[in-house]
């Protein structure tokens, strides 16, 4: 089905607007903590009901969320990729759908923190500013091979017309902007960024996996989409100088699964002090007495501090190699590479673990589908499925074991 979106005629303000000074990570802070209040109480009956949220994710834009790691001299809060990182997870605790659908914003974010070079800076920078949402992806579910484009591309004069299907397009219903590529008659790429409100283009609301259901991650349709010759941001595929460009997007999995674990043991903590009853041969006369229930939950936030103590300590080494240049570059962002994938492996298996003793702290009224608690392994079990954490242990093995360096295909 092609998604409406009844909200788009609306207008925010962006995040600089009203009082004409820099945002600050507290300020930020401040700012979402009554927007992701109003997520995390909703989360359950909007994942049942197929809602999104609309007006907050929008709101979470006008705040300046993306601006969190942008500097100061940019407009942006001048914080790190660590107050990035924190926020992620804050986010995903309370509604991981969402965090995992502002992915493509924080993404382009830190390409204009991190690259002075970037192809209409200026520009990506303002929208940044004014609040907008950003979406993108190149994959395509046409029956090539992993990684293949089959998106087309033909030359209009001094433009391109565009036709083809994006798939897993993160965000997308929420987005002002789309980011992707297609193939041109000579067999080139071409990298573009256009409106969403871009005549041919669509979006489809038919994203459909046991978890992170209101992600937006569904269909993104090109038919005859012309692309104007400034909105585009590169030709040919160029190898860069650094060749892990997909640390952070790696780092920001990490910290979604970090939020999901922080959830669990919020609500493991809430059941069990608000309805949760000992069992028939308890010792106890209240479960938070019960010493298998305490055991259980400390279990889950053991799980769910892990989670987060990797994802940061993760996000200072990024922050550390951002400005390592010259011959000691490539080795210092290689392990920082490592450190990411083991991260996301940490993080990933502790989601997964807090999200299934969850169920440990009650009976059989802790599964009622009225409490939603099945999501939370469901969202860790789908965002975990976005690169094998085989993949990730054997090249974190290879490098200490070797010094080989991990695969440069953006997974790590």
């Amino acid at each position: 089905m092609t998604a409406v979106y009844p909200e788009e005629g609306a207008t925010v303000a962006g995040p600089t607007d009203s009082a004409g000074s820099a945002p600050t990570v507290t300020g930020i802070h401040t700012a979402i903590e009554p927007i992701l209040r109003r997520l995390g109480e909703s989360a359950r009956t909007r994942e049942e009901t197929r809602e999104y949220a609309f007006a907050e994710v929008r709101a979470l834009g006008a705040a300046g969320v993306a601006l969190t790691g942008i500097p100061r001299h940019d407009g942006g809060a001048g914080g790190s990729v660590r107050a990035v990182a924190e926020l992620v997870i804050a986010v995903a605790r309370a509604d991981s759908s969402v965090a995992q659908a502002l992915r493509s914003t924080f993404l382009i974010a830190n390409q204009v923190a991190d690259r002075a070079d970037l192809p209409h800076r200026a520009a990506v920078l303002e929208r940044l500013r004014h609040g907008d949402l950003f979406a993108g992806t190149a994959n395509e579910r046409t029956g090539g091979a992993s990684g293949q484009t089959n998106a087309t591309a033909r030359r209009a004069g001094e433009d391109w017309i565009v036709n083809g299907e994006k798939y897993y397009s993160t965000g997308g219903l929420y987005a002002s902007w789309f980011s992707t590529q297609a193939v041109a008659e000579d067999g080139t790429l071409i990298r573009f960024t256009v409106p969403i409100d871009r005549a041919g283009l669509e979006r489809l609301d038919d994203f459909d996996a046991v978890g992170q259901r209101l992600t937006a991650s569904g269909t993104t349709r090109f038919t005859e989409v012309r692309i104007h010759a400034d909105e585009v941001t590169g030709v040919g595929d160029p190898a860069p100088a650094q060749p892990w460009q997909g640390s952070f997007a790696q780092l920001y999995l990490a910290a979604v699964q970090a939020g999901i674990a922080a959830r669990a043991l919020d609500d493991a903590v809430a059941y069990t002090r608000e309805r949760a009853r000992p069992i028939k041969h308890s010792s106890a006369t209240r479960s938070t007495d019960d010493p298998y229930v305490r055991h259980t939950v400390g279990r889950i936030a053991t799980l769910a501090r892990a989670a987060r103590a990797v994802v940061l300590l993760a996000a200072e080494t990024l922050s550390e190699v951002r400005g390592v240049t010259g011959p000691q570059a490539r080795a210092a962002r290689a392990a920082a590479a490592v450190e990411v994938a083991q991260a996301g492996v940490t993080a990933a298996e502790s989601a997964l673990a807090a999200s299934e003793l969850l169920f440990d702290v009650g009976g059989g009224s802790i599964t009622d589908r009225t409490l939603g608690f099945d999501r939370h392994w469901r969202n860790a079990r789908t965002v975990a499925n976005h690169n094998p954490r085989q993949w990730k242990l054997a090249v974190a093995g290879a490098y200490h074991l070797t010094g080989e360096e991990p695969p440069t295909t953006g997974l790590f």
